[in-house]
């Protein structure tokens, strides 16, 4: 029994272990080529209104609360969600915004987990389009280091994104017709 006991501390202390060793920030990115203009694209992302035509978030909880601040779009925008499990509750800022270039907003989220991020989106006039890059980054703590450990969140967080950014090119082409 002693030795089952040991055994399992050990391995629980290896888990802690390598949980501390990970990076102690993180970076999740994934882009798009999506045919339209760069300004329109910009538009769509920096109104926050906007984002329930194309947000990967939308429709998984049909009561989300939301609450919009500041400015309708652009620098000062604010918007704060409280929602069911798979939305949880935060909100995000546009910190700075380039038109047609680039959209830079402050996550803060507050459950399921607390964390505070940001997220950037750049726009890339390209023959056929725009490539659409979104970006998240921030801290890692232990918590997010333990966590990262069972679940690849690039993988979970990275197929929200490709939604998000398919739901662009929808919403886009939808304005544009």
């Amino acid at each position: 029994m002693k030795l089952i006991l040991l055994v399992a501390l050990a391995a629980v202390a290896l888990l802690l272990w390598r949980a501390s060793r990970r990076p102690d920030h993180f970076r999740i990115e994934r882009s798009a080529l999506i045919p339209a203009p760069a300004a329109q694209l910009h538009a769509l992302v920096e109104d926050l209104h906007r984002w329930i035509d194309w947000s990967p978030w939308e429709g998984r909880d049909p009561a989300l609360k939301r609450q919009y601040d500041g400015p309708p779009k652009g620098v000062g925008a604010h918007y704060a969600w409280q929602g069911n499990r798979q939305v949880g509750q935060g909100a995000m800022t546009i910190v700075a915004s380039e038109p047609a270039r680039r959209v830079e907003l402050k996550l803060d989220f507050l459950v399921p987990f607390e964390a505070h991020n940001i997220a950037e989106f750049t726009f890339e006039p390209v023959e056929g389009g725009t490539r659409v890059v979104w970006v998240m980054h921030g801290p890692s703590n232990f918590a997010s280091k333990l966590m990262g450990m069972v679940f690849n969140m690039d993988r979970v967080i990275g197929r929200d994104f490709e939604s998000g950014l398919q739901r662009l090119r929808e919403a886009a082409a939808l304005q544009s017709a």
